[in-house]
């Protein structure tokens, strides 16, 4: 007993004597204190609480042994900057050194004094330099971590050699790179091999089986090449491989596997061939990514030794039709959750699928599978998505269960018939590019959860039902392209969720006025554009609502602030556009000091009402994640392009090809971030608003055939980014702007204006002018539009004035003319002394006259 209580104080005695004199040595108190003066940081920090009244081994980031020396220094997300000061060689019994998640730009030299170090952590820095070789030396180093820097140059191979090292991570260094070195025999300490978006390469050494307390190898999107060594596989303890995203190359062997290994991505290589059935050796395996590879088989009807495998992904491969056996056939293959085939060459729907009760999602698009969508796929209760889009599918076969699948995708098939109705709990229903002819008329009533409907690019003929408004929670709505006609239903628009309406491209008539939206409707796009809609745009229409693009009318008190694109083009859209309507476009404009304005931080949206879908691709995203995205075209520069995934900054205005008349509102100069502007085609007349020099992003102007006259504003010469220009077929007058902006201009930009002249339209003559042009045998302005040179005019009036002044003094004033006689005289003598003796006599002639005179 006696001998029991006194191991029981030793014990104690131990225990306590480090908290007792665990305080900090003053030389090292010192250092510290030297260290926090020489570094540079930002405040906050936690290196301001330290100061000399208190102990050292209690201050934020300091470890201290039980006699007072510091080990260890935590020096992460401290804002350190500059200089690394090389009195971190203060602390000769420093193990642990964490810089990470600063502003260091190097390593210097003096941390190769750090010989005790067994943890350096350097990550997310931005050092740009090589790894100094004299890692190497730290013989006791157990981890190191230079992840997220700029690190260039090869990695030394011999720190690969420290037999202490358990951890490198390298990753994210994209300009570091070599090879990996040959490793010894029985190396037992390296445990993770980070290397990942590096710039390693050449291939893996089969030494790499002698890292038997490997745990995890992730090599993902570096440049390896070669063929994967089957040492790697048999690991004992390796739990993690991702090789993805490399240039593996060759087939896949699988000997003495490890029975650890719970993830295997080898996705996104050049692997070939089969998959060797050993693969089910891997016991405790839950994750195989395989896609984007060239495997031409895989073993679906395998032993059953993965209970754990939960999620396969084989899309993108090259797998043919799969064994269809009996139900015996694929009883031992594992229950999984996620199964991806798609993009393969499979031609019918795999039999083996029957038996999954567990299976929530299931992706065998982009294959051949032929034929019908059989019943029992949507009898599982597990099963939440499945996408069989871009097959070659005909039919769904009967009896068909009220499944509870969320999300459906069959697009791009060949189904026919009249749309299904029996998943009212699907949420995203994606029926488009088939052949389905009809829609039943209760089609709302089974579409109470859904969020996205798309019925695009079928052969839809008759009314749209009324029914489909019963849909409460709708945010998603497309149904263009097909042959639907009537008139729209006015509780489409009234859906207060609805985000976005495509009803284009179908026969569907009235007018747009009846078009209208409620005041709290959540629509941000409308696409109603290439149907047989006629009338006039009324002042009602989308008025108060949340639109981020449309039509603004004089006697509205809303404004559309965030619109980015409006296209009008190609309708019937007549009479003059107010300036008023363009002040309220806020996204065009920029703010008082400068800057583009934004609302609340909001992406830009925009509506299209254009027959020809002149629209730009805007993705909306649903409560499931889901993006939709329109791509279409617009009409910039000259030409139609198709615009998908379109920049927010992107602004263009289309008003082209319309019957708009009257003139330019003069406030469309206010937009100074608008790209492009289209209103050729029109009836505009007077003349080109000069404020459109205001417009300094203007990349696209086209006014062409129209009725514009009066002269090109010179202003428009310093729009340095208009890289299109088109003035054709109007009816200005003058000379070309002399910039060097119009000078790269083609002729075709100007011709049609009869008025209009100078280079590019005509050449200019030697002495740098050309005349203008003439029109029926005068010259352009000697019509109504006469042209005045002021410059040569102040010249001729000047002139005139100072002759008038002069002769006018000379004659009625005597004393003036006597003293210009007698000066004219002394300057001829001076310069033709011959001529004295007649003046001499002329002079005194003069003199008995001006006596006789004055008597």
């Amino acid at each position: 007993m006696k001998t029991l209580l006194h191991y029981l104080f030793l014990l104690c005695f131990n225990i306590l004597l480090p908290a007792v004199h665990n305080q900090c040595i003053k030389n090292q108190q010192q250092s510290l204190l030297y260290l926090k003066k020489s570094l540079q940081f930002d405040l906050p920090s936690r290196l301001m609480s330290w100061n000399s009244s208190t102990d050292c081994c209690s201050w934020g980031g300091v470890t201290c042994t039980s006699n007072g020396h510091v080990v260890g220094l935590d020096l992460s997300l401290e804002t350190i900057s500059g200089p690394i000061p090389g009195s971190f060689t203060n602390f000769p019994n420093l193990r642990e050194l964490d810089l990470s998640s600063n502003y260091i730009s190097y390593i210097p030299g003096s941390f190769a004094n750090l010989s005790n170090l067994r943890v350096l952590d350097l990550s997310w820095n931005p050092i740009s330099d090589p790894i100094p070789g004299f890692f190497a030396n730290f013989s006791k180093l157990t981890s190191l971590s230079l992840s997220g820097c700029q690190l260039n140059g090869t990695f030394p191979k011999e720190i690969f050699q420290v037999p202490t090292l358990q951890i490198i991570d390298l990753s994210g260094n994209f300009k570091l790179g070599g090879s990996l070195p040959e490793f010894p025999k029985n190396n037992g300490s390296l445990q993770r091999l980070i290397l990942r978006q590096t710039n390693f390469s050449g291939s893996l050494p089969e030494s790499i089986g002698n890292l038997k307390m490997l745990f995890r190898i992730d090599l993902f999107k570096c440049n390896f090449t070669g063929s994967i060594p089957s040492s790697l596989f048999s690991l004992p303890l390796l739990s993690e491989i991702n090789l993805s995203y490399n240039q593996f190359s060759g087939e896949l062997t699988f000997s003495n596997v490890s029975s650890n290994l719970v993830n295997l991505d080898l996705s996104f290589n050049n692997l070939e061939g089969q998959i060797s059935v050993s693969i089910f050796n891997f016991q405790f395996l839950e994750s195989l990514q395989l896609s984007s590879n060239n495997f031409n088989t895989f073993p679906f009807n395998g032993p059953q030794q993965l209970k754990y495998l939960t999620n396969i992904d084989l899309s993108n491969n090259s797998l043919l039709s799969l064994y269809n056996g009996t139900d015996s056939s694929y009883s031992s293959f594992p229950q999984i959750v996620s199964l991806n085939l798609a993009a393969n060459n499979l031609t019918t729907i795999p039999y083996f699928l029957r038996n999954q009760s567990t299976l929530s999602s299931l992706n065998l698009s982009e294959n051949h599978i032929q034929g019908k969508i059989p019943h029992w796929i949507w009898s599982s209760n597990q099963l939440d998505s499945l996408n069989l889009s871009c097959n070659s599918l005909v039919t769904l076969e009967p009896p068909l269960y009220n499944s509870t699948v969320k999300i459906v995708d069959l697009h791009s098939n060949q189904l026919q018939g009249q749309i299904p109705t029996f998943l009212p709990f699907a949420k995203y229903l994606d029926y488009s590019r088939n052949n389905f002819s009809s829609i039943p008329s209760n089609i709302g009533d089974f579409l109470t959860d859904t969020l996205f409907f798309s019925l695009s690019s079928n052969n839809l003929h008759g009314l749209i039902p009324a029914s489909i408004c019963n849909a409460p929670n709708i945010q998603i709505l497309d149904m263009s392209n097909n042959s639907l006609s009537g008139m729209i239903p006015q509780c489409l628009t009234a859906i207060r969720d609805i985000s976005v309406l495509n009803l284009a491209r179908n026969n569907l008539i009235g007018t747009i006025s009846n078009v209208e939206v409620s005041k709290d409707s959540s629509l941000e796009i409308l696409e109603i554009g290439r149907n047989r809609f006629g009338g006039q745009i009324a002042s009602h229409v989308l008025r108060s609502n949340n639109f981020y693009g449309g039509i603004e009318c004089l006697n509205t008190n809303g404004t559309w602030p965030r619109l980015q694109i409006i296209d009008l083009a190609h309708n019937n859209f007549r009479g003059e556009i107010q300036g008023i309507l363009w002040r309220t476009w806020h996204t065009m404009m920029v703010t008082e000091e400068g800057s583009q304005l934004t609302i609340n931080g909001h992406e830009l949206r925009r509506i299209s009402i254009n027959p020809l879908d002149r629209n730009s691709d805007r993705l909306v995203e649903v409560s499931l994640g889901f993006e939709y995205g329109i791509s279409i075209t617009v009409t910039n520069k000259g030409s139609e392009m198709n615009m998908v995934k379109i920049l927010c900054i992107f602004t263009l205005i289309d008003f082209s090809c319309n019957n708009f008349s009257g003139p330019i509102p003069k406030e469309m100069g206010e937009f100074k971030l608008l790209y492009a502007l289209n209103l050729s085609k029109n009836a505009f007349t007077g003349e080109i608003p000069s404020s459109f020099g205001n417009m300094s992003a203007l990349e696209c102007l086209d006014l062409s055939q129209n009725k514009l006259s009066g002269y090109i504003p010179p202003q428009l010469g310093k729009l340095t980014f208009l890289s299109f220009l088109n003035l054709s077929n109007n009816q200005l007058v003058g000379r070309i702007p002399t910039s060097t902006q119009f000078s790269t201009f083609p002729k075709a930009s100007f011709t049609g204006n009869k008025g209009l002249w100078g280079p590019p339209l005509t050449v200019d003559n030697k002495a740098g002018l050309s005349p203008p042009p003439t029109v029926n045998r005068r010259p352009p302005n000697s019509g109504h539009h006469h042209e005045v040179n002021w410059d040569l005019i102040s010249v001729e009036l000047g002139f005139t004035f100072g002759c008038g002044v002069a002769i006018g003094s000379l004659v009625l004033c005597k004393r003036w003319s006597k003293w210009y006689y007698r000066a004219m005289c002394s300057i001829l003598l001076k310069i033709f002394p011959q001529l004295e003796e007649r003046i001499g006599i002329h002079q005194r002639h003069v003199h008995i006259n001006q006596r006789w005179w004055r008597r």
